[in-house]
């Protein structure tokens, strides 16, 4: 039985990053080409860290001619999305196509249910002059009380309103962005079944497990090659495979709402580079006490933060969960 090492900030850090990257290669390309019995594979690029590690690994697993790359705007996307989408598609040498959402997400009327919602808080919010975003404050990790989500709004000037943003419009927000995951989902399987290829899924550990995605959205997908990586982790491979450094450099982005938003202060509350130590510590058995003495904090601060990860994966199990089916009627 192997002994358990000490808590250490550097139990998260991969050791032989090239032996990972030949493991995840050689399982991707046997799931994609036996398992799913499909030709190549189609990636959703948008110039962020893990679907750029993703393309490069789907590159190394099936060749360049067998990958698309496909980039899916809408109104409310960073250009610089686009622009570094096609930075790493130009390096690896791969198709890609351009498929703008916007009209789809305006028919099934996105923006107008999320705007509604935003104008029962703040009634002078006008989508042609605001941009708005939600969030959670990182104080919230360290209290017992469920998360309370906050709607900002910034107008032309850049002057910025706050209010704690109620459950019934938080809802209605969440579920019309929601839209953009989907429609985005549906536009990738196009390309796939086009092709006879697989999708290929972006979520890392943290976005599985923790369950910052959208089911049948950015959830929907044939394989996931990074779901079991740490966010630190992810760049550790980013580094080995040559991602460009303005990607690598970039601030991870929701890209979702108008206003630019982290994904730091929508869900996680913390840097990755933190929050990694603790989930790790925290999913392998390490007391409060000893990730407490290693991170500098008091066993409280951990507690906390534990009964906020036990809370966010039970809150969300039901994203993880495949459709219930039941018995045969006898």
């Amino acid at each position: 039985m192997a002994i358990k090492k000490p808590f250490s900030k550097e139990l998260i850090i991969l050791r032989d990053v090239e032996s990972v990257v030949v493991e995840i290669v050689e399982k991707l390309k046997q799931d994609v080409l036996f398992t799913i019995k499909r030709i190549g594979a189609v990636v959703g690029i948008s110039g962020g860290i893990d679907s750029s590690v993703c393309l490069a690994l789907a590159v190394k697993a099936l060749g360049a001619d067998k990958v698309i790359g496909l980039i899916l705007p809408e109104r409310d996307s960073s250009p610089e999305s686009e622009r570094l989408a096609l930075l790493l598609a130009g390096q690896l040498k791969i198709r890609t196509y351009k498929e703008e959402i916007t009209e789809a997400l305006a028919g099934v009327k996105c923006y107008d249910r999320r705007d509604e919602a935003v104008r029962h808080v703040f009634p002078e919010y006008n989508a042609s002059t605001h941009r708005m975003k939600i969030g959670l404050k990182q104080n919230s990790l360290y209290t017992s009380l469920p998360p309370v989500f906050y709607l900002t709004i910034i107008d032309e000037k850049g002057d910025e309103e706050e209010k704690m943003l109620p459950v019934k419009e938080y809802l209605q927000i969440v579920a019309s962005s929601n839209f953009k995951q989907r429609i985005r989902m549906s536009m990738l399987y196009y390309h796939a079944e086009l092709n006879h290829y697989a999708v290929v899924g972006t979520p890392n550990k943290h976005e599985h497990d923790q369950g910052f995605f959208v089911k049948y959205g950015d959830g929907g997908a044939d394989v996931m090659p990074i779901a079991q990586l740490y966010k630190s982790q992810v760049y550790q491979l980013a580094e080995y495979l040559g991602i460009p450094r303005e990607i690598i450099e970039r601030t991870p982005t929701t890209d979702t709402y108008s206003a630019e938003q982290t994904q730091q202060e929508f869900f996680y509350q913390l840097p990755f580079e933190t929050m990694d130590r603790y989930w790790y510590g925290f999913e392998n058995g390490y007391s409060p006490a000893e990730i407490a003495a290693v991170m500098d904090q008091t066993e409280e601060h951990v507690v906390s933060m534990f009964r906020s990860f036990e809370r966010k994966i039970k809150t969300t199990e039901y994203l993880r969960m495949v459709p219930i089916k039941y018995p045969e009627i006898s």
